[in-house]
């Protein structure tokens, strides 16, 4: 006997591509001014800003896409639907961090060491960088919310978080300049904002690949979940144990649970099930769960328990 609850949709919903679709807006036309601003003042650290704020773009129209796949229904060729797109999403996502990253670490050392070769025009820079600080505080309110439940949005999410990071590291070198003409200055933000782009890009890929390899989600306990069933009233054993997610905020569980033959007698089966399933979506916010009840004793089990 099995069943299980459905699979919650609201986290990759249409709320999510409205958020996705404004802040998308918001950075394309920041991009192009950053672009403009870069060219004019002749900065390399607004440009590495501006081409960070690019791969927020594309990451952007990557994860407004993925969403809109994930939203499509499940079929019998998908039977989870298409929920892994996101994962696939915030990969690309992150590969395109790491590959910045080198640009701008590239770009940033060749100008330190030709010091003389380029002129830049503090205030233009500072004005520019401003604008990108504000557009990025923006967006990152707005995808705030659902960046804790999609770890798409969460992929575009610290892209505007970089973006910002480095936004600031901008204008603390303009005013530098301004100040002090000190232009090494434009260089070094320039390594800054490379430096903060790689552990996130880690990070990312890192959960990208917990998901891809069906890893436990990180903080939830297995052996508790097994305890939580064991303590159920008929219950007499469980085996078989799988916990993974088909991508942040979509936990997936199935597992065999011996019962007491006297539940089977007096149908009691279906009340323990309707429990166990209640138990793993308020305790550990499983939503779809599956149970094979067993008469107590039975032993085929999985070969990879």
């Amino acid at each position: 006997m099995h069943d299980h609850a459905p699979v919650p949709g609201g986290v990759r919903g249409a709320g999510n591509r409205r958020l996705l679709a404004i802040s998308l807006g918001i950075t394309s036309v920041v991009f192009v001014v950053q672009v403009v601003g870069a060219v004019l003042s002749g900065s390399l650290a607004l440009l590495a800003d501006a081409a960070h704020m690019f791969t927020d773009v594309a990451a952007l129209i990557v994860a407004l896409i993925a969403s809109t796949v994930a939203a499509r229904p499940a079929n019998d060729r998908r039977t989870f639907g298409y929920q892994r797109a996101e994962v696939f999403g915030a990969l690309i996502n992150g590969i395109i961090l790491i590959g910045l990253s080198l640009w701008v670490a590239f770009e940033a050392i060749t100008r330190l060491l030709n010091p003389g070769e380029a002129e830049v025009a503090g205030g233009l820079m500072l004005a520019v960088a401003a604008i990108g600080l504000i557009a990025n505080a923006i967006a990152m309110w707005l995808l705030s919310a659902a960046q804790r439940t999609s770890i798409n949005v969460r992929g575009a999410y610290l892209e505007v978080l970089g973006d910002l990071l480095g936004s600031v590291a901008v204008i603390i070198a303009a005013v530098i300049i301004l100040v002090t003409g000190w232009l090494p200055a434009d260089a070094i933000a320039s390594l800054l904002i490379a430096a903060m782009i790689v552990p996130r890009a880690i990070g990312l890929l890192r959960e990208v690949a917990s998901v891809l390899s069906e890893a436990t989600p990180a903080g939830m306990q297995v052996r508790e979940i097994r305890e939580h069933i064991l303590g159920t009233t008929g219950v007499v054993g469980v085996h078989d144990v799988h916990v993974w997610q088909l991508t942040r905020g979509a936990p997936v569980f199935s597992a065999h649970v011996e019962v007491d033959a006297g539940c089977y007698a007096s149908g009691r089966a279906d009340g323990i099930l309707t429990e166990l399933q209640g138990c793993l979506a308020s305790h550990f916010d499983v939503e779809h769960s599956t149970f094979q009840l067993e008469p107590a004793g039975h032993v085929e089990h999985d070969a990879h328990a």
